[in-house]
């Protein structure tokens, strides 16, 4: 399984293309009644492909796929029927001619999305699905502080019970922690539980910090938000990579591409600092001009990485610890190398033929400027209230920071609003991790979650939490 270190709020979001030529009768869509029309519909083609996907067969996928797309990946449908558990139909809603659209829910969260299709002569037919705020009719009630985190316990409690939950969660409110306990194991061989300070391996919430290091280094004016890749790094390979600038590598709107795949399962354990993903990656051409599209980028953050080293003179790790953990006070976070046995740091378990194995083959050799360290609850929360206070930026730049800049992202945070309440963060999510971090300013309020189990385990316990928690502004 290799490792995908990007957050995923709705587990995937996933875009088919499905290829039906208009014109071949011999290779007639479903209708709704079962009958067969040698003109293709759009809500029927949806319909199809909602049966196969639910039924969780490969089979029937792949009779799907040989109908309407010898394109489509069944394995990637295969994984996210197993980690939604499938998509329960709520309605269809009014669409043109050609079109048709449904609202369907996770069978095993309450992630609600939209699956929009479009029939069009001549051009293959498009499916997405795209994660969406709940329809006003549809919301869950609001509930008191108190209710909501009874809410969020009892659920971790049952999840727990079923070996389906492992992990912290952490609630503070201002100055309040409201809720921090513990549940699971942290070594299922070695009978260890999960305490509250055990280490978390968090994915691409390092992101975060890799953000407020570059930040850092253009309020000093050795960066500029504005300078490229070519600039920092001279004689950098690829010279469409190299005109990317800052801006665009903290929004992923730079192109440079990701770290995962192949090449990485092939070189994992020899890829040791940031110049030797530079060395492995550098010449590449980007996935698109820079700042014209935008696409989730690991090794555009591994970029940055390697710009904080070149301009502050210091290994990036030497300078997240001095520059950004000493001063929130987190003692407990950190990158080591996965040869080093870090004192209370979780195994990772990810789930195989049913059962949770270690995740230990799929780690990189040690975390990047993109992901892989480690972190308790209490540190990101520190890290939270250390951003707040201004002692790793300043308010202007961290509002800058943390407001919308590009789709759902500002530099280095996701960005976006619970019925119109803003809020910032980042999540993780990998073989053996899942955590993240939201934080709501207006309201005081930090929600933490930290596991060693696969995504969606920590999304799906924290999104259960706040779409029930209160969202009138305290009074101070």
């Amino acid at each position: 399984m290799p490792v995908a270190a990007m957050t995923r709020t709705f587990s995937l979001l996933l875009a088919c293309c499905l290829s039906l030529p208009m014109s071949a009768p011999s290779r007639p869509a479903p209708s709704v009644s079962g009958e067969e029309s040698t003109t293709p519909d759009a809500r029927a083609v949806l319909d199809a492909w909602l049966e196969a996907f639910n039924s969780g067969e490969r089979a029937r996928m792949e009779a799907f796929r040989d109908r309407h797309q010898p394109k489509m990946d069944v394995d990637r449908l295969l994984g996210f029927r197993a980690e939604t558990g499938g998509l329960a139909l709520i309605r269809h809603e009014p669409a043109d001619e050609g079109k048709a659209r449904a609202l369907v829910q996770e069978r095993d969260g309450e992630t609600i999305a939209r699956i929009e299709i479009a029939l069009v002569p001549g051009e293959p037919v498009q499916l997405r699905i795209q994660r969406i705020e709940r329809p006003d009719d549809l919301r869950i009630p609001r509930l008191s502080q108190a209710e909501a985190i009874d809410a969020l316990v009892a659920k971790a409690d049952a999840d727990a019970a079923k070996d389906a939950f492992s992990g912290v969660l952490l609630v503070a409110q201002d100055g309040d922690v409201l809720l921090h306990r513990a549940w699971g194991l942290a070594d299922r061989e070695a009978g260890t539980p999960v305490a509250l300070d055990t280490k978390f391996r968090i994915g691409s919430m390092n992101k975060m910090f890799t953000a407020v290091a570059t930040l850092q280094l253009v309020q000093a004016g050795k960066l500029s938000l504005d300078g490229t890749v070519g600039q920092y790094l001279p004689g950098y390979p690829n010279a469409g990579v190299a005109q990317a600038t800052i801006r665009q590598l903290l929004t992923h709107t730079g192109g440079a591409g990701d770290i995962f795949g192949p090449e990485f399962d092939q070189h994992r354990l020899s890829l040791r600092t940031h110049d030797d993903y530079v060395r492995l990656y550098g010449t590449r051409e980007p996935t698109h001009p820079p700042g014209q599209e935008q696409r989730y980028s690991n090794y555009g953050f591994v970029l940055l990485g390697a710009i904080i080293e070149r301009v502050s003179g210091e290994s990036y790790h030497d300078y997240m610890a001095n520059n950004v953990f000493v001063p929130a006070g987190m003692r407990d976070t950190g990158s080591e190398p996965e040869t080093v046995a870090v004192p209370g740091r979780a195994h990772g378990y990810m789930r195989k033929d049913g059962a949770w194995v270690d995740a230990g083959e799929t780690l990189p050799w040690r975390g990047t400027a993109a992901g892989g360290g480690y972190s308790t609850a209490n540190d990101l929360l520190k890290f939270a209230r250390a951003l707040q206070a201004g002692t790793l930026l300043s308010p202007a730049l961290l509002a800058e920071a943390t407001g919308r800049q590009a789709s759902g992202y500002g530099y280095g945070f996701a960005s976006g609003e619970d019925e119109g309440v803003a809020f910032h963060g980042h999540g993780g999510g990998a073989a053996g991790m899942n955590a993240e971090l939201r934080v709501y300013p207006a309201l005081g309020r930090v929600v933490v979650g930290v596991s060693n189990l696969d995504p969606p385990v920590m999304e799906r316990m924290l999104s259960y939490y706040m779409l029930r928690m209160p969202l009138d502004m305290p009074s101070r």
